[in-house]
């Protein structure tokens, strides 16, 4: 009978410890180790350098609007701010797709290398060309480049995995996991890996969401074509119930299959 009786407290222990708590759950917690409250950020991100199959939207504008007609592609009505996923789709036909080598393939002035540039340096390249090849020195030009949003993936622990696009030039992965429905209740918050795109390959990184030191890592700022992944606790691994009352029913259930088999064997 002691024999039982410890079988069903180690059950319980088990059981029991492994229900969800706040501390799982919940983003950004200060652990008391002298941060008062949300500190702040040590820099701002450094600004996005353009990668392979990056989409780029490029607008020239001039005083004479018939000189730069050819390189703006035509504004439909969900282009000019309808719908975003028609935007977007329009943006994939009229954009500038860039190629394995790292350039664009621009009206007049050919191929023009973006690779590892600022959207910011592009504009001044672009810009550079075009009074060089198209227009007089004395043309008064301004050149827009901008990504179409950080496009990124979401998939593991959320309510919603896929492909999602923020229209922001900066979005932090609390704001990515919300636009994708959010973690799971299951889903480990201490340990959120990011797989991102570098020139070389791609790396895998972590970030601890429930710490507020989190602001402070380089990857609380998401970039295009990441791709965030969230793990499931070990806890549902093992099969626990999320909360108290679902770990008492588990309980419940394992005492009376044990009582079960204990009448069974003391019938024979």
């Amino acid at each position: 009978m002691k024999k039982w009786f410890l079988v069903i407290l180690v059950i319980i222990n088990t059981v029991f410890v492994s229900c969800i708590t706040n501390k799982d759950v919940v983003y950004l917690q200060d652990h008391g180790d002298g941060t008062d409250g949300i500190p702040v950020l040590r820099e701002l991100p450094k600004p996005y350098k353009v990668q392979v199959n990056d989409l780029l939207s490029i607008n020239v504008k001039a005083l004479d609007e018939e000189l730069t007609r050819i390189f703006n592609p035509v504004q439909t009505t969900s282009t000019a701010g309808g719908n975003n996923g028609q935007s977007q789709a329009s943006l994939y036909f009229n954009g500038f797709t860039v190629d394995d080598h790292g350039k664009i393939k621009f009206p007049i002035l050919g191929e023009i290398t973006v690779l590892g540039y600022t959207t910011t340096e592009i504009e001044e390249i672009v810009k550079k060309e075009l009074l060089k090849q198209y227009f007089k020195e004395t043309a008064e030009l301004f050149v827009t480049v901008r990504l179409p949003g950080v496009t990124y993936t979401v998939t593991g622990e959320v309510n919603g995995t896929g492909i999602y696009t923020i229209f922001e030039d900066r979005v932090n992965i609390i704001d990515a996991l919300a636009n994708a429905g959010d973690i799971s209740l299951t889903g480990n918050r201490k340990d959120i890996l990011i797989v991102r795109q570098y020139p070389d390959g791609q790396r895998i990184h972590h970030i601890d969401l429930t710490d507020i030191k989190a602001m402070n890592s380089p990857y609380y700022y998401i970039q295009p074509n990441d791709i965030i992944l969230v793990k499931p606790l070990k806890r549902k691994v093992i099969g626990a119930g999320q909360t108290v009352m679902q770990n008492f029913a588990t309980i419940m259930s394992i005492l009376a299959g044990m009582t079960s088999i204990y009448v069974l064997t003391k019938s024979l």
